[in-house]
């Protein structure tokens, strides 16, 4: 058909299921902006361009369709940068669409103008640049396409005069690639290896999630009765309430899961990069089991054996890969002496998860007040609706609730993965109610992260977007402050904060505020929150008692030489 660039842009992003766009108006891209109501595409403006792509993210890991952000070229898109890269390592299919300086003016230094392609090189999956109007059709579908099959963001970049311009174009329709289950050795071999176990561990990663693999995951589990963990994060890769569930490992998990995974002698990593953050030692504990043999299932060939090396590696979908796994194993002729001692495993995940649960509620018991934020979050916890979505930022309080939050269905938890950045929880949150208005959704987040992300609150006012921020106040940067305890003899420099009442700026900004000081408040407050048709943001008085440091492999004791700075006493 004949049809205009902007058309044919817009008619690519329909084809491709596209219903929702997140970012800041730009006369950059406004020509097609303007056709988005005709195609039934909602524009949400947001306040900053970084919580766009946020807010991309948590639609996109709800969904597990595309998730879409525009901003005008130069400043608007390097706002997208850190979300951008959250998303590269969550592999959420994030589109950025990156309008940029004029064709005719590019390399000349005129307004607005930068290189924008080199910026995000090493956290997108592609990037199209559109050379002439006539390909932008083609090249913003292939963009569609590869962050489905690559499960990551990608970039279509587009000089602004290229959204003008009338041609005869094709608006290609998007072809499902089917995944397999692998390699027939491999699996094979992973089923050998599983039959004849002694103590097999699940490791349920967010590729079980992504593939919409949690029955076969759960079927594989009952079958061998083996004990399950998750991955770092992921603790909705299988339902917490399953008597195989242990928990998830790494930063602030659970004592059960590694305690279980220790006395591995196979572990099966489904749908897991086994990350190396993931696995570090917590609680003074090296519970991840040096002599086990690996098997790891990945879709990316790359991730096999990167961190971990395996015995058995297998590039496959971890749905399909679980169920052919499964079918092998209950073949007829198959001899199972794994299942010998299932009576035996099921008794050991009994025990850890009560002797866990006992540990928990002593962690979590304290009246103190101000509030202990390990009391706050089991309140919490009791409180969070069945089908809630949660997103966390990253901070003290935060990781320590990855203790607290449990889940019994994909798509509830969102945090900035192996990024790790500040300012993810709130505008996550905010895409993921987009993508699932029915469901409550969450963010916490720290009082320190809160200052990068509470200009949102007026988006949710004026977007209609019913979230709930549990905001955590305790006047610190807990989670450095931790390391300035450690290691800087309590010279605290950079992480005492003094806030405003959160609670008031957001009545001020058209939201509802509330304020709670005492645990037997945090419940209701938060029932009457989620079950709100408001923005709401809960602000929560907790005290600064912090919990296990970060990372005790990132610092080293200081050395001072020289008598000034020796003599900087502890404040």
């Amino acid at each position: 058909m004949r049809i205009s660039a902007s058309e044919a842009f817009v008619e690519t992003l329909v084809a491709h299921g596209v219903t929702d766009v997140f970012g800041i108006v730009g006369s950059a891209y406004m020509d097609a902006l303007d056709l988005f109501p005709g195609a039934g595409i909602r524009f949400v403006s947001v306040a900053h361009e970084q919580n766009a792509a946020h807010m991309a993210d948590g639609y996109a890991r709800i969904t597990g369709r595309h998730g879409v952000c525009v901003g005008q070229n130069g400043p608007g898109i390097t706002n997208f940068v850190t979300a951008i890269a959250a998303a590269y390592w969550a592999h959420s299919p994030v589109v950025a669409i990156t309008p940029e300086t004029g064709s005719m003016g590019m390399g000349l230094g005129g307004f607005q103008e930068t290189d924008q392609l080199p910026i995000f090189s090493k956290i997108t999956k592609y990037q199209a640049h559109v050379s002439r109007p006539e390909r932008i059709a083609e090249l913003t579908h292939r963009a569609f396409s590869i962050a489905q099959l690559e499960r990551g963001p990608t970039q279509v970049n587009i000089p602004r005069d290229h959204f003008y311009g009338e041609f005869e174009a094709e608006i290609a329709q998007p072809a499902p690639i089917e995944r397999s289950a692998g390699g027939s050795e491999s699996l094979e071999a992973a089923a050998a290896l599983l039959a004849n176990a002694r103590f097999p561990v699940i490791l349920s990663g967010g590729g079980v999630v992504m593939a919409g693999g949690g029955a076969e995951a759960i079927a594989l589990a009952e079958f061998l009765s083996a004990p399950v963990i998750t991955s770092y994060l992921h603790n909705d890769a299988f339902p917490a309430s399953h008597q195989l569930m242990c928990g998830s490992i790494g930063y602030q998990g659970s004592k059960a899961a590694m305690r279980i995974v220790e006395q591995a002698d196979v572990v099966l990593a489904l749908g897991s990069r086994l990350g190396p953050f993931g696995t570090l030692p917590q609680y003074g504990m090296e519970y991840w089991p040096s002599n086990a043999k690996i098997i790891q299932i990945d879709t990316n060939a790359r991730s096999l054996g990167l961190v971990r090396s395996f015995e058995v590696g297998i590039c496959g979908d971890a749905k399909a890969a679980a169920a052919e796994i499964l079918r092998r194993l209950q073949q007829p002729d198959r001899k199972l002496p794994v299942l010998d001692a299932a009576d035996a495993r099921r008794g050991e995940i009994a025990s850890q998860k009560r002797s866990w649960e006992a540990e928990l509620d002593g962690m979590s018991s304290s009246d103190e007040s101000p509030m202990a934020p390990r009391r706050c979050l089991r309140e919490l916890e009791k409180a969070l609706p069945a089908n809630a979505m949660v997103a966390t930022d990253i901070g003290n309080i935060c990781s320590v609730a990855n203790s607290y939050l449990r889940f019994e269905q994909p798509h509830s938890f969102l945090a900035p993965m192996s990024f790790g950045n500040c300012g993810y929880a709130f505008p996550t949150a905010m895409g993921a109610k987009v993508a699932a208005p029915e469901r409550p959704s969450v963010a916490y987040v720290g009082d320190g992260a809160w200052g990068m992300s509470l200009t949102e609150v007026m988006t949710c006012v004026r977007e209609d977007i019913p979230v709930t921020a549990v905001v955590f106040n305790n006047g610190q940067w807990g989670a450095e402050k931790r390391n300035q305890i450690d290691f800087y003899d309590n010279r605290f420099l950079g992480t005492n904060l003094a806030n405003p009442s959160f609670a008031e700026i957001a009545t001020a900004m058209g939201a509802r505020g509330m304020r709670v000081d005492a645990a037997d408040q945090v419940g209701d407050a938060l029932r009457e929150a989620t079950a709100s048709d408001r923005a709401t943001v809960l602000e929560i008085m907790v005290s600064q008692e912090l919990g296990e440091p970060f990372r005790r492999d990132a610092l080293n004791k200081p050395v001072r030489l020289l008598e000034k700075y020796k003599a900087f006493g502890a404040k």
